[in-house]
């Protein structure tokens, strides 16, 4: 093999191992800056990362609302009107958040199975709901197996 040639198949090696780390390092970053959705009920039976922040929508049930009387904590349930889970949320919650709403929450589970949620998103009129949580409202239940 010639000396021209030897160098061109080395820059192209070299092109395409360049190309191919970028690809891999861009990869990675999406996955670790995704953020998935979950229903309620997929909470519930665990299908929900445990280590890392996820999001989850329902309807906020009612009498269920709670506030610290010492601090900005408010504890609340949702559901996607099958499975209710436990929210504590720490902080202002926006001002169309009531009971009976749909709303978004961005958070982790804690060891005790609560979804902490480092924000929350509420519907800003009355015929809004955010999408996620309108699709997993009228998803068929699953099959039991």
């Amino acid at each position: 093999m010639s000396p021209v040639k030897r160098q061109r198949l080395m820059l192209v090696g070299f092109l395409v191992l360049g190309v191919s780390a970028a690809a891999a390092l861009i990869f990675q970053a999406f996955q670790q800056n995704m953020m998935f959705f979950f229903s309620t009920s997929e909470v519930a039976e665990g299908l929900a990362p445990i280590d890392r922040d996820f999001r989850v929508g329902g309807v906020v049930v009612e009498n269920s609302v709670s506030r610290a009387s010492d601090s900005l904590k408010v504890v609340f349930d949702i559901t996607d009107l099958k499975t209710p889970i436990q929210v504590e949320y720490t902080g202002i919650l926006p001002d169309l958040f009531r009971e009976g709403q749909g709303i978004v929450a961005k958070g982790q589970l804690n060891a005790q199975g609560v979804f902490v949620a480092s924000e929350v998103l509420a519907k800003h009129d009355e015929n809004y709901m955010p999408p996620e949580v309108a699709a997993t409202l009228h998803k068929p239940p699953a099959a039991a197996y």
